[in-house]
């Protein structure tokens, strides 16, 4: 898979931006994604060393519309780890 069709976009929250003075960042990425093509896609794309990748798995729920159920989707998130001295400028400052 290519590093374009790996990563969904950056997820950004208060929590994302404490793991960020970490060195650590969060990514939506494709439900069929490994960590390996995480790690080479971030590292593709943003030019930065990555040491260690974790996955999150989030199940879609049930919601009701109305008188309808239906489903917000499920979410898959990578939390990726840089090697020090590396960072990602995802929000300007």
């Amino acid at each position: 898979m290519s590093s374009v069709g790996v990563i969904v976009s950056p997820h950004i929250t208060e929590k994302a931006g404490v793991l960020e003075k970490k060195g650590e960042y969060i990514f939506n990425v494709y439900p069929r994604t490994n960590k390996q093509e995480i790690k080479n896609a971030v590292e593709k794309t943003y030019g930065v060393k990555v040491t260690k990748v974790n996955i999150i798995n989030i199940p879609a729920k049930r919601k009701r519309v109305g008188k309808h159920m239906g489903h917000a989707l499920a979410v898959r998130k990578a939390v990726v780890s840089l090697q020090k001295g590396h960072a990602i400028e995802l929000m300007p400052r």
